[in-house]
């Protein structure tokens, strides 16, 4: 299990910076990278999600999906509220 904050089911899919994505800023980078290498979904879910694919493919499969499109969100959209809040405090 990846350290950091709990990894909720869904992604936010407010149309503004949230309390979740800050917590979660370096998950969204490293899904952003690992998908940018050609990842396969299901490493990148177990490796930065901490989902079991084998057990629950479904449920993984749409958490990895839901958090991949809020870091590309981000990425296009997002990072500048990200940056005029200042990076998450550790």
């Amino acid at each position: 299990m990846p350290a950091g904050p709990k990894i909720a089911d869904l992604a936010p899919s407010a149309h503004e910076l949230t309390s979740y994505d800050k917590e979660h800023a370096i998950t969204y980078m490293r899904l952003l990278d690992a998908d940018a290498d050609k990842a396969d979904w299901r490493e990148i879910a177990r490796i930065v999600l901490g989902l079991d694919t084998t057990l629950e493919p479904d449920r993984a499969r749409r958490t990895f999906e839901s958090h991949l499109a809020r870091a590309k969100w981000l990425a296009s959209h997002g990072y500048r509220n990200l940056l005029r809040g200042g990076w998450p405090k550790e």
